[in-house]
Parts: C-alpha cells; structure tokens; sequence
C-alpha cells in the first residue's frame, strides 16, 4: 500500500492548508488513518487522526480548534485542514493509515502502530 500525500507548501502566520492524502490499495481494510510531523531536530509527533468505524476523530492539544481531520474511508482517502496557522506548525507532515490490527484508540497518537507511511509534505509557516 502507498500512500501520496500532498497541499503542503508555503504560508504566512494565521493563514491557511489543505493536505490529502490517498492510499493506493483500497481493498485493504483500513481502520484508522493519522496525521503526524516532524520538525527539523524533533521527533516525529501525532498531529491528528481519524477512526472509520466511529468517525470519531483525535487531535494534539495544541492543533485542537485550528485543524480538522476528515475523510472519506470508501476511497481511503484523509484530509487535513489547517487554519490559523502558526511558525511552530512548521514541518514535514506524513500521513499514515492502520490496516492490520484496529487497535484501541488510546495508541492513536503511537507510530508504531500504523503500517503505512506516506512520503511527507512540507509546511511552512513564515511568522
């Protein structure tokens, strides 16, 4: 399964992105799918998530109210709306997708427990 992401590019504080992100292989079973990033120097961080049985979806404290998690699981496909952007949203943001195992929702924010990783995107935010 490969995963294309894309929408990342440049923008100026409280702006705004939209990133997608589709799987290739859509009948696989997908249970859940994530958005993660990682800063230059940091380690790669949970940024939000979506569980298809539920459509219940997850985020990192500091992106609640300013990013939405949405997506189509038919078509395996997520999206990322960014809005109000700021300088620390800067990085390179990977979308992932959970196939083998659903998992419980609490290990949504863990990388380990994605199978599939997309290739990144960059975002930059210029203050």
């Amino acid at each position: 399964v490969q995963l294309q992401a894309s929408g990342g590019g440049l923008v100026q504080a409280g702006g705004s992105l939209s990133l997608s992100c589709a799987a290739s292989e859509r009948r696989i079973a997908t249970y859940s799918m994530g958005w993660f990033r990682q800063a230059p120097g940091k380690d790669r961080e949970f940024v939000a998530a979506i569980k298809w049985s539920t459509g219940s979806t997850y985020y990192k404290d500091s992106v609640k109210g300013r990013f939405t998690i949405s997506g189509d699981s038919a078509r395996a496909t997520v999206y990322l709306q960014m809005d109000n952007l700021r300088p620390e949203d800067t990085a390179v943001y990977y979308c992932a997708s959970r196939n083998r195992l659903a998992g419980a929702s609490s290990t949504l924010p863990t990388p380990e427990t994605y199978d599939y990783w997309g290739q990144g995107t960059l975002v930059t935010v210029s203050s």
